[in-house]
C-alpha cells in the first residue's frame, strides 16, 4: 500500500479531533439548524456582526476618581469614547487607583500567598454589561495613556438584564496573557484574539495588573463585537488553530482540578498498593514540604492518587496559608464544604472576589468560618458582595486571633454592621477602602482596636467629621504606622495637628484629594516636624504645597521614600533639588501638573538624580 493512505488516515484522525474538540458541546441539532433570527423576530444573516459599547459599568475592584464624581472613574467605561484617539492624562477616563510596584515597597504593604499560581496576575478588575447577549467575535479596548495593563478577558453566561437568573453562573477566559512592557504611553486599540465560547454573553470582565506601568493606565471604553447565533465551525482546515487546543487543554486541566473541590469522594475508593516505593522512605515531614509547592487544583489532583498521598494533600498543615482567589470563578458553598475538613488550622485566608451572584450564601460562609475560624490571623475578602451584617457577626465572634481584616469594596456591608468589627481588639490591620462605614461605628472601632498599624479609609464617604476622627486616632492608635485618607472631604488643620502630635510612629500618610487641607494652615509643616519616621506622604492634588513644605520635608523627613505633590502650583525646581540632596532613600517624586516644574527641569533632576523615578505627566 502506498504511504501515502495511513499519512491520510492519520490526518482524518486529528481533523476528526478537533472538529469534536471545537464542537463537544454543541448537539447535532445547533450544527445542523442554525437560526438567522434575532429574539424580537429581526431577521438578519447569520455572518452579521453586532457591535456594542459598554451600556453599564456593574462592578469593580478599585478607581482613581471619587465616589461622588465622574472623574477618574470606572463608569467612564459606559458608553462611546469620550477621549480616544487622543492621549494623555483625561479625566474623563477610567483609571485604576495604583500602577507599578510602589505600593509593593512602603510600609502597609502586604505578605503575598503561597500557593498563588503563576498564571494569576490580575491585580484589579472591572465588569461591564452590554444590551444584546452575543457570541463574542472580537474585544476593542481603548486605552488613551500608559496602556498595556490589561491580563485577561473574561465572558459570563449570566445576563444581568434578566428576571430570571440561571442556575449556573459560567466564566469563561476568552484571552488571558502575561503583563507586557508597552513602549510609550500613546493611545491605542487592543484587540486581542479571543477565543470562541458556547453561550451568548453581554457580560465581560476585565482584569489588569499595572506593575510593569510607568503611570496610571486610563481606559476611554470598550467594544463587543459578536453575532446573535453561534458561528458554526468552518469545513476549512486552515480555520482550524493549534493553539485552541493547547488553550483547551490547560483549561480542561484546570476545570478538573477545581472541580474536585465541588465533589466528595471517599478514600475507600482509592487503591492502596501494596509498596508505595521510595515515598515509604521518606519522612513525613520531607513528604509535605514537597507538597507545599503545588497549587490547590495540583493538591486536589494528588489527593485521588492513592491513600497515602490522599493523607498527605488533606493533611491542615498543607493548608495553614490558603489563597482561593485565583479560583474566584469557581469557588462556591459546596468548595466552601469540601475544604473545612482541610482547613481547621488554617491561619491566612483569602476569599477576595469569590462569591459574587449567589455562589456563596451567607449561611454557607459562616458555616465554614464557625469549623475553621478559631486560628485565622489574616482574612481577605476584597469586593466580597455576599457579606452583610451575619456575615461581620461570625467574623468577630468565630475569629478571636484575627490581626488583619481587608474589606475593601465590600460596599453591599450596610453601615450598622462595622459596629462589630470593634468586638477584635487584636486587629493590627484593617481596610475599608470604598465602604459604607460610618462616623459611630469608626470611632467604636478606634476606641476598642488600639493595637491598629495599619489603616485604610480611602473613599469612605460617610464619614461625616474626620477631624473628630483623627482625633480619636491620636488618642487611641498609638502604634499606628500606616494611614489612608485618600479623599477624605473634611480633614483640616485642626485635626491633623491631634493626628501628628498621637501617632508619631506613622511611616506613611495618604493625605491625596483632601481638598481640606491648606499649607497656610501650618499643617504640612507640622507634619514634616513631628513625624521624622515618614516613608511615603501623598499630597496629590493640593495646589497649596508649597517651597516650605517641601524645605520641612528635607530637613526632618529624611528617611522619605515616595512623595506625590501632584498639581500643586507652588514648588520651585530649588526646592525638590534640596528635598532630593537630603532624602537619600528617595525612590518616587510624582511633579505631575506641577507648573513651575517643566519638562526641562524633570530631565536635568534625573540626570542629577538617576536613582529617582521622577514623573511628569501630560495632556495633549
Amino acid at each position: 500500500m502506498s504511504p501515502v493512505f495511513p499519512m491520510l488516515t492519520v490526518l482524518s484522525m486529528f481533523y476528526y479531533m478537533c472538529l469534536r474538540r471545537r464542537a463537544r458541546t454543541a448537539t447535532r441539532g445547533e450544527m445542523n439548524s442554525r437560526r438567522a433570527i434575532e429574539s424580537n423576530t429581526r431577521a438578519l444573516p447569520i455572518n452579521v456582526e453586532i457591535v456594542q459599547y459598554a451600556k453599564e459599568v456593574l462592578d469593580f475592584s478599585s478607581h482613581y476618581g471619587s465616589e461622588n464624581s465622574m472623574s477618574y472613574t470606572m463608569w467612564n467605561l459606559a458608553g462611546i469614547p469620550n477621549v480616544y484617539p487622543s492621549s494623555g492624562d483625561f479625566t474623563q477616563t477610567a483609571v485604576f487607583r495604583t500602577y507599578g510596584t510602589w505600593w509593593d515597597r512602603c510600609p502597609s504593604a502586604r505578605l503575598p500567598f503561597k500557593r498563588t499560581p503563576s498564571t494569576f496576575c490580575s491585580q484589579d478588575y472591572v465588569e461591564l454589561a452590554f444590551e444584546e447577549p452575543v457570541y463574542p467575535t472580537a474585544v476593542h479596548i481603548l486605552e488613551t495613556y500608559h496602556p498595556g495593563a490589561v491580563v485577561r478577558i473574561l465572558a459570563c453566561s449570566a445576563n444581568p438584564y434578566s428576571q430570571n437568573p440561571p442556575a449556573e453562573v459560567r466564566w469563561e477566559i476568552l484571552w488571558s496573557e502575561a503583563p507586557t512592557k508597552v513602549n510609550g504611553p500613546q493611545a491605542r486599540q487592543f484587540t486581542p484574539c479571543i477565543k470562541q465560547i458556547n453561550f451568548p454573553t453581554n457580560l465581560i470582565r476585565l482584569e489588569v495588573n499595572s506593575s510593569l506601568l510607568d503611570y496610571y493606565t486610563e481606559l476611554d471604553a470598550v467594544v463587543l463585537h459578536g453575532v446573535k447565533e453561534r458561528p458554526v465551525l468552518s469545513l476549512k482546515t486552515s480555520m482550524i488553530d493549534m493553539n485552541d487546543i493547547d488553550e483547551d487543554e490547560d483549561e480542561e486541566k484546570f476545570g478538573c482540578g477545581m472541580d474536585t473541590l465541588n465533589k466528595q469522594f471517599s478514600i475507600v475508593t482509592l487503591r492502596e498498593w501494596p509498596t508505595n516505593g521510595y515515598f515509604d522512605k521518606l519522612p513525613y515531614e520531607l513528604i509535605q514540604l514537597i507538597l507545599s509547592h503545588l497549587t490547590v487544583p495540583d493538591l486536589c489532583r494528588l489527593a485521588q492518587t492513592c491513600k497515602l498521598l490522599y493523607q498527605h494533600c488533606c493533611d491542615p498543615l498543607q493548608y495553614i496559608h490558603l489563597s482561593l482567589q485565583p479560583y474566584w470563578a469557581r469557588i462556591n458553598d459546596t468548595s466552601l464544604e469540601y475544604l473545612q475538613s482541610r482547613c481547621t488550622l488554617i491561619q491566612w485566608l483569602n476569599l477576595s472576589w469569590t462569591g459574587n451572584r449567589g455562589a456563596i450564601s451567607v449561611s454557607g460562609f459562616s458555616r465554614f468560618l464557625k469549623v475553621c475560624g478559631s486560628e485565622l490571623v489574616r482574612l481577605e475578602l476584597s469586593c466580597g458582595h455576599f457579606l452583610n451584617e451575619t456575615c461581620l457577626e461570625v467574623i468577630t465572634e468565630m475569629c478571636p486571633n484575627l490581626q488583619e481584616l481587608n474589606l475593601s469594596s465590600c460596599d453591599k456591608i450596610p453601615p450598622q454592621a462595622f459596629n462589630h468589627i470593634a468586638k477584635v481588639g487584636s486587629l493590627k490591620r484593617l481596610i475599608l477602602y470604598r465602604t459604607k462605614v460610618e462616623q459611630t461605628a469608626l470611632l467604636s472601632i478606634l476606641n476598642f482596636c488600639s493595637e491598629l498599624q495599619h489603616l485604610s479609609l480611602g473613599s469612605c464617604v460617610m464619614i461625616e467629621d474626620y477631624d473628630l476622627i483623627a482625633s480619636m486616632m491620636g488618642a487611641k492608635c498609638k502604634k499606628l504606622r500606616s494611614l489612608d485618607l485618600w479623599r477624605c472631604k473634611n480633614i483640616t488643620e485642626s485635626g491633623i495637628a491631634e493626628l501628628a502630635s498621637g501617632c508619631q510612629l506613622l511611616e506613611e500618610l495618604d493625605l491625596g484629594w483632601c481638598p481640606t487641607l491648606q499649607s497656610s494652615t501650618g499643617c504640612f509643616t507640622n507634619l514634616a516636624r513631628k513625624l521624622p519616621n515618614l516613608q511615603k506622604l501623598f499630597l496629590t492634588a493640593n495646589r497649596s504645597v508649597c517651597d516650605t513644605d517641601i524645605e520641612e520635608l528635607a530637613a526632618n523627613c529624611t528617611h522619605l521614600r515616595q512623595l506625590d505633590i501632584l498639581g500643586t502650583r507652588m514648588v520651585s525646581p530649588a526646592s525638590l533639588r534640596k528635598l532630593l540632596e537630603s532624602c537619600k532613600d528617595l525612590s518616587l517624586l510624582d511633579v505631575s501638573f506641577c507648573s513651575q516644574i517643566d519638562n526641562r527641569v524633570v530631565l536635568e533632576l534625573n540626570a542629577n538624580f538617576p536613582n529617582v523615578f521622577i514623573k511628569k505627566s501630560f495632556t495633549q
